[in-house]
């Protein structure tokens, strides 16, 4: 598959996460990616690791996840062990995501599954929030030539600073900068969005939303901030448990989020001065010149015989000052609105 051009989208880019929520059957996995499809996604996302690749197995006191996280008590091992989706389900994946239209990507999490991606000819590069500071990483995956899309959700300023240099030093390919918090879920208050237009405006990226709230509050915020890629963790259904399962949107859920983007891009609009055919109409509520008196020829034009009123019929107010003093011509009743024809100049 050829590259995402994310410069040239027309609408919100829309990714449903897959993440674990296969729950380790290949079918719930396809399934997943077709409700994906139905419920209004641009595109499918995969993570390519194993456990090995992402860590050792060990019980010590370091591998295991020990943070407030939803994840405590289990060790990294078996979180990942738990987590992943089998490397021989990638080809049956990218092939249904295909059937559906959907576009399909990955995060890969080592070199290895970097070149398997780029065998299976992905259009473009995950970078997740935790893998932001793995230098070496994110150097290969540039050298790919492919859209790099970067997530934040535990980079302090010069991480986001090392990420970008490192990948402009080895190509000029698109970034895609997602704000993220890497809190599951994450608390509406710490989702942080006034840095979607500073991404854009300080790095020159592409920015977007990588997002672990409830709801679609954060995306439509998002939306209406500039950003240009939502990505959302997507479940067929949460009762069937798993790592991600409690901050992932269902079927009906994401219909709804994607409803919500679609409508926060309309209202958004453009910017221009030229009025919509209702606007247009509106106009006929606004306020002109009136006689408010029956008046005879040669009258003198004051006050007391025109004012400002609704609707708008006569001349615009702003002719009010420029026509005082000019004298009638014609006799008029009172409730005509006023022309130019309609007094001496």
């Amino acid at each position: 598959m050829e590259s995402i051009d994310f410069s040239k989208l027309d609408k919100v880019f829309i990714i449903a996460e897959l993440s674990a929520n296969h729950n380790g059957r290949l079918e719930t996995a396809i399934e997943t990616i077709r409700a994906a499809k139905r419920a209004g996604a641009d595109a499918i996302k995969l993570q390519t690791y194993t456990a090995d690749s992402m860590t050792i197995n060990s019980s010590k006191i370091n591998f295991t996840i020990n943070n407030g996280s939803i994840w405590d008590g289990k060790s990294f091992y078996e979180l990942y062990q738990e987590a992943h989706t089998p490397w021989e389900w990638h080809p049956r994946l990218f092939e249904v995501a295909k059937e559906e239209g959907l576009i399909c990507f990955s995060s890969p999490f080592d070199k290895k599954s970097v070149d398997f991606l780029h065998n299976l000819k992905v259009p473009c590069y995950k970078i997740a929030s935790f893998e932001i500071t793995d230098i070496p990483l994110i150097e290969y995956v540039a050298s790919k030539g492919k859209p790099i899309i970067l997530s934040t959700g535990i980079a302090r300023f010069e991480d986001i600073e090392l990420a970008l240099k490192t990948i402009r030093s080895i190509s000029d390919i698109q970034i895609v900068l997602l704000k993220c918090t890497s809190s599951y879920p994450t608390p509406l208050e710490e989702a942080n969005l006034a840095m979607i237009p500073e991404f854009e405006n300080y790095f020159g990226v592409i920015p977007g939303l990588s997002d672990h709230t409830l709801g679609s509050t954060a995306p439509i915020v998002a939306t209406c901030l500039g950003a240009k890629i939502i990505e959302k963790h997507f479940i067929l259904d949460r009762s069937i448990g798993g790592p991600d399962a409690s901050f992932s949107l269902d079927e009906k859920e994401f219909t709804q989020l994607v409803k919500d983007i679609r409508s926060a891009e309309v209202a958004i609009g453009k910017v221009g001065y030229t009025l919509s055919k209702n606007q247009e109409k509106a106009r006929d509520f606004s306020r002109s010149l009136f006689i408010i008196k029956d008046v005879d020829d040669g009258e003198i034009i004051d006050h007391t015989n025109v004012r400002s009123l609704r609707p708008n019929a006569g001349i615009a107010p702003k002719n009010l000052p420029l026509i005082l003093g000019k004298k009638f011509k014609g006799t008029y009743t009172k409730g005509t609105p006023l022309q130019e024809k309609m007094f001496y100049d």
